[in-house]
């Protein structure tokens, strides 16, 4: 009793009149927007994998400007731009590069190479950013529906979730894409058909978080307020959702523009004469000795574009996860004497 009066003695508290200040709400520094961007900037490689992504995506947006400027369409024929004795090689060297046609032409057409690549990029970067938000906006539900449910409806939209990453989604987009009538548009078709079939990874992703978060004291406060599920979603859950479902959905861009050039590349993606990179890769495979030229140029730029949302993506997850946060303050502080 001696020792725990003592003990007791030492403790110390607050005065009667004084005001505690509770700790302050709201995510650390190192995940605030600002420190994001900070531990962005310090990567060179995010950096220029960000320039190149932006460059890409102002000459996509530009294209109509710049093939004005070029005084090039990319749906008009040139049939004296290319030799027909020699079954459609483009006249001159490196594929018809000239003055009016800054990389040449293609072969058998005679179509302007630059302004079919500008519009092909708009078609790629259409596709699978349209893809990533239908599969974000799927599985996010599903995920959060799994996440906040009873156990039956855990079990069967898991079950559901389980059963959709498993379909092998190349193949159902090549009989999917034989069954819809050909007037159907097909970069919508190509964005409902990626996006339907591939948000189980996302769903995956929400529920394990959802489940991580319901446990903690402020989404139990909220739910004791009387808050329904789907406000709790919404005012808590979401907010603390965004870090994961960013570093996915950087992850998932890359991996669409695959799948697009991919279904193209198989003559059941974008019809002619759209442009599009895979479909220019398909009909590159009878000309890759004649004009390798045309061959280079939408697989070069397909691999750029790929490496840099990859690369991008990579460094978005290291700037969004707290443990690498930590490391990077590791040093940086000097301890108080």
């Amino acid at each position: 009793m001696s020792g725990l009066g003592r003990v007791s003695g030492t403790l110390t508290r607050p005065a009667a009149g004084a005001a505690q200040t509770p700790p302050a709400a709201g995510p650390p520094a190192s995940s605030s927007p600002a420190g994001v961007l900070r531990r962005l900037r310090s990567r060179p490689s995010a950096v220029l994998s960000a320039g190149v992504l932006a460059v890409l995506v102002l000459l996509a947006l530009a294209a109509p400007l710049l093939t004005a400027l070029a005084g090039q369409d990319p749906y008009a024929y040139h049939d004296e731009l290319v030799d027909s004795a020699r079954g459609g090689v483009p006249i001159g060297s490196f594929g018809g590069v000239s003055a009016d046609h800054w990389l040449g032409v293609e072969p058998g057409t005679g179509r302007d190479l630059f302004a079919r690549l500008l519009y092909g990029a708009r078609i790629s970067l259409l596709v699978a950013v349209g893809a990533t938000l239908v599969q974000l906006a799927i599985g996010v539900a599903v995920g959060l529906a799994a996440g906040l449910g009873n156990r039956f409806t855990d079990q069967l939209l898991s079950r559901v979730t389980d059963v959709m990453t498993t379909l092998p989604m190349l193949v159902l987009g090549i009989a999917l894409t034989a069954v819809v009538p050909a007037d159907f548009p097909r970069p919508l078709l190509l964005i409902l058909i990626i996006g339907v079939l591939g948000w189980g990874g996302a769903s995956r992703i929400v529920r394990a978080q959802t489940l991580t978060l319901k446990r903690l004291d402020f989404v139990a406060a909220a739910r004791l307020g009387g808050n329904g599920p789907w406000r709790v979603a919404r005012r808590e859950l979401l907010p603390s959702l965004a870090a994961p479902v960013i570093t996915y959905a950087a992850i998932l861009l890359p991996a669409n523009i695959v799948v697009e050039a991919s279904l193209s590349f198989l003559g059941v993606g974008v019809k002619p004469p759209t442009p599009s990179w895979g479909q220019m890769l398909s009909n590159a495979q009878t000309w890759f000795r004649a004009d390798p030229l045309y061959v280079l140029l939408p697989a070069g730029l397909l691999l750029v574009t790929v490496l840099a949302f990859t690369v991008l993506g990579d460094a978005v997850r290291t700037a969004l996860d707290p443990r690498e946060a930590s490391r990077l303050r590791v040093g940086t502080r000097k301890e108080d004497s």
